[in-house]
């Protein structure tokens, strides 16, 4: 969010950063804590039940001094501020950008600015109106007082949804696991194709069904299209002659639940005025599993459990706004990836949590981070002449040992890692948290310091290996080293620090975005793709009144033969 004058590379700061990338390349991070004994001292910190150690990355004091400068001539403070006070910093869409507003426990107002309903209101009183919605709700479904249309109460929540709407929902649930009721079972559908949502359907009593249909718009054409055959199965599963009008409005009305801005659409679905959930214009998609989009979770691990993930995650915004530059660690943060992409030139990252229970993270961060801040034009309009967000990947530790840390240690691209890691399981097999731990550090240290030519030589040979022998085969176990990493620690995985996690990562892409003067908060990247499918759709359904030049020749073709091979099994 620079001003439109401004450009990312041309000023002092910039060119001192790059210049001192250039002396630091030659050094090896080896020698940078054989330099400084205090170097760990140095680079963690703590805040909101999270540990950060950054001690692994490319830096010096110098660097970070430098990035601070940075952080201050972008003028963040002011951007933040706006941000948490409901200025609609959202310039693309004119809309408010108040997630933190939905986890706010301060007794202060918070209004809205920009376009849409609710402009110019004190937004707290209707976050606090939904969430008493909520606990109702939620208490109703976990004590067993909602009941489907049999009188029989829910054993299953199936929730509908698609980006933020599961990614979010999905993840936390999945991370929470054990704290999840074992009186019910949570499934989340998201994709299109019918595979996912016959699997889940197949498993399920539709007596004791509870579905979510969670959909900022409500027009999102994978959630509708679910949605639609979730009633159908509901309806279909009824003995026909008893599914009259009047039984099949109590269907709709004790097993569907909706989540959304657009409360006339989710009417016109069926789904009755009292289980519609608002959420509002100035909560972001990806940002959303602090609002009614989290209902889902909070059923799963109960309102209590829900309102400590909320806790957390404001912990770390009182963090973010209160402290300086270097003790902030979602700035901290934010200018070793600035360094790391803009500097060091890394186009990717690695997420590699040591933790099962958060093996949907990476692919939640994909989301929060590559929808953020993919964009290539600046605040301004203007195309930027710098990279923006990387590539973001990853999978448990230590699945992906036996999989990708390969191409981590001995690939031709350096790939930074935030390695994620629990002390403390919910678990009693206490020996099995050690060794998960051990190889989260291992890997953290392998790919800091590696292993030279001269090291590889030294232990073949004492293997009883010639030297001859040794030198030959030497190259292919030699390791660089030198790979940028993190490694955030938490005591436990609670709903509390699970909050405080992803509030981390939120604020770390909105820093990224200020100091790369571009918008985090849209994604008119993604409309492109949902407008295209939608024609194609239509011109697929009748290929006649589809040419060559209304698309391109590959597209045609392709779309002749999904055609072709649709025709020719029609009857089988």
């Amino acid at each position: 969010m620079l001003a439109p004058t401004s450009n990312f590379k041309s000023n002092e700061i910039n060119r001192s950063l790059t210049s001192h990338c250039a002396q630091l390349a030659r050094l090896h991070l080896k020698d940078l804590f054989a330099q400084d004994p205090m170097r760990f001292h140095h680079f963690s910190l703590a805040a909101a039940g999270l540990f950060l150690d950054y001690s692994k990355q490319r830096i010096l004091p110098e660097t970070l001094r430098l990035l601070c400068q940075l952080v201050s001539w972008v003028d963040l403070a002011a951007k933040r501020d706006a941000m948490f006070s409901g200025v609609a910093i959202n310039s693309t869409e004119q809309r408010a950008v108040l997630h933190t507003a939905l986890r706010d426990a301060s007794k202060r107002a918070v209004f809205v600015n920009g376009e849409g309903i609710g402009i110019g209101e004190n937004v707290k009183p209707l976050i606090h109106k939904t969430l008493q919605l909520l606990e109702q709700l939620v208490s109703d479904i976990r004590c067993g007082v909602w009941c489907g249309f049999s009188g029989e109460p829910i054993k299953a929540v199936v929730n509908i949804g698609i980006g933020g709407s599961d990614l979010g929902p999905a993840m936390a649930t999945a991370a929470l696991t054990p704290y999840t009721s074992r009186e019910l079972e949570c499934y989340f559908v998201s994709n299109i194709d019918p595979a996912h949502i016959s699997g889940v359907l197949r498993r399920l009593n539709p007596a004791t069904t509870l579905f979510i249909v969670a959909s900022k718009t409500f027009t999102t054409q994978e959630t509708l299209c679910n949605a639609v055959i979730a009633k159908q199965w509901l309806l279909s599963s009824v003995d026909a002659a008893i599914c009259d009008v009047k039984f099949a409005d109590l269907i709709m009305r004790r097993h569907f639940i909706a989540v959304t801005a657009k409360v006339d659409r989710a009417s016109a679905f069926g789904i009755v005025s009292e289980n519609i959930y608002p959420f509002w214009d100035w909560v972001g998609g990806r940002y959303s599993l602090w609002s009614a989009i989290g209902l889902s979770v909070a059923i799963a691990v109960g309102m209590e459990n829900f309102r400590a993930l909320l806790a957390g995650a404001y912990a770390m915004d009182v963090h973010f706004q209160t402290m300086p530059y270097h003790q902030n660690m979602p700035v901290i943060m934010a200018l070793i990836d600035i360094w790391n992409i803009n500097f060091l030139k890394t186009t990717t990252r690695a997420v590699i949590p040591y933790d099962q229970s958060l093996s949907l993270l990476p692919a939640y961060l994909q989301q929060l981070e590559m929808e953020s801040n993919g964009k290539h034009v600046r605040l301004d309009g203007e195309v930027v002449d710098y990279a923006t967000a990387s590539v973001i990947w990853g999978a448990t530790g230590t699945n992906g040992q036996h999989a990708f840390h390969q191409l981590l240690m001995q690939g031709t691209q350096t790939v930074p890692v935030d390695f994620i890691a629990v002390a403390q399981g919910h678990d009693e097999i206490v020996d099995h948290r050690l060794l998960l731990f051990a190889n989260c550090l291992a890997q953290s240290r392998a790919l800091m310091c590696g292993r030279s030519k001269e090291e590889v030589i030294v232990e073949l040979c004492s293997q009883g290996m010639s030297v001859v022998e040794a030198n030959k085969l030497a190259p292919h176990k030699v390791i660089d080293g030198n790979v940028p990493s993190n490694t955030i620690m938490l005591d436990k995985l609670t709903p509390f620090t699970l909050g405080a996690l992803l509030a981390l990562y939120e604020h770390k892409v909105f820093v990224q975005g200020v100091l790369w003067n571009i918008n985090s908060f849209d994604q008119w990247g993604v409309e492109l793709g949902k407008n295209l499918a939608t024609n194609l759709a239509e011109q697929l359904r009748d290929i006649n009144h589809c040419g060559i030049a209304e698309v391109d020749a590959s597209t045609y073709g392709l779309m002749a033969r999904f055609r072709s091979f649709k025709d020719s099994h029609k009857d089988s």
